[in-house]
C-alpha cells in the first residue's frame, strides 16, 4: 500500500523541474536567472528526494504501521516544507527575462505554496491513521495515495510553463535543477528527516495484512 503512495509521488510536479541534460546556449540574463533559482533550490530538491525515498524504504510487508506512520508524517511534512521554500525561490529570483516572464513566475509561486498546503493536509491524514488497525490503515493509506495522485497530476502548468523554452534550456544547464540523488536509505522507522532514500508510497504497506490489502484493491 505505502508502494501506491511512492509511485505516486514519482509523478509529483516539482519533480519535473528537476530536469536533466544538457541544452542549446541562451542568452546570459536567462542563464543568470536560472543560476539564481537553481541555486537556490537546489537543498529543496534535496529534501524532497530524501523525503521520497524515506517513504519507498517503508514499502516491505513487514513494515510496522507506527514505523510507516511515522516515516510518512515526516516526509508529507519535509515536502511541504520543501515545496514552500521553492515558492519563495522563485520569488526572490524575481521574474524570468522573457515574455509573460512575471507572470508565469507568480503563477509557478502560486502553484508551489498550494502544493505545501496540500502535503501539509496529508501529513494531518497520515497522523489521523489508526495504526492499532491494520485493515484500516492499510485503506486509510490507500486513500491518501490517491489523493496524491490527484495532486500529482494537476495544478503544474505554470511549473511545465517555467521550466519550458529558454528559461528550461538555461535550467537544465544549471547542477542545482538537475536530478538529484537520494542519500543512503534509512533504517526501517527512521522517518524522513534523517538522511534517507526518497519516497513515499502506500503499496508497501505497513504490515503483511495491510499489504494484503492494498493488493487487493
Amino acid at each position: 500500500m505505502n508502494k501506491k503512495l511512492a509511485a505516486a509521488l514519482s509523478g509529483g510536479a516539482v519533480l519535473t523541474l528537476m530536469l536533466s541534460g544538457c541544452s542549446d546556449d541562451s542568452s546570459k540574463k536567462v542563464d543568470d536567472w536560472a543560476k539564481t533559482f537553481c541555486n537556490t533550490a537546489q537543498p529543496q530538491f534535496k529534501k524532497i528526494t530524501d523525503a521520497n525515498a524515506a517513504i519507498q524504504a517503508q514499502t516491505r510487508d513487514d513494515s510496522k504501521p507506527a514505523d510507516v506512520q511515522k516515516t510518512d508524517s515526516a516526509a508529507f511534512q519535509q515536502i511541504s516544507d520543501a515545496y514552500k521554500a521553492l515558492g519563495a525561490a522563485v520569488d526572490k529570483a524575481g521574474a524570468p527575462p522573457v515574455k509573460d516572464g512575471a507572470t508565469t513566475q507568480q503563477e509557478a509561486v502560486k502553484e508551489l505554496n498550494a502544493s505545501s498546503v496540500s502535503y501539509a493536509n496529508l501529513k494531518k491524514k497520515v497522523d489521523a491513521l489508526n495504526a492499532g488497525d491494520q485493515a484500516a490503515f492499510a485503506k486509510g493509506l490507500e486513500d491518501i495515495a490517491t489523493e496524491l495522485g490527484k495532486i500529482s497530476s494537476t495544478g503544474d502548468a505554470s511549473l511545465k510553463k517555467l521550466e519550458s523554452g529558454d528559461v528550461g534550456k538555461a535550467m537544465q544547464k544549471q547542477p542545482g535543477c538537475q536530478k538529484q540523488t537520494p542519500s543512503s536509505p534509512a533504517p526501517s522507522g527512521s522517518g524522513a528527516g534523517a538522511p534517507a532514500d526518497k519516497s513515499a508510497s502506500p503499496s508497501g504497506s505497513a504490515s503483511p495484512s495491510a499489504s494484503q490489502s492494498a493488493k487487493s484493491s
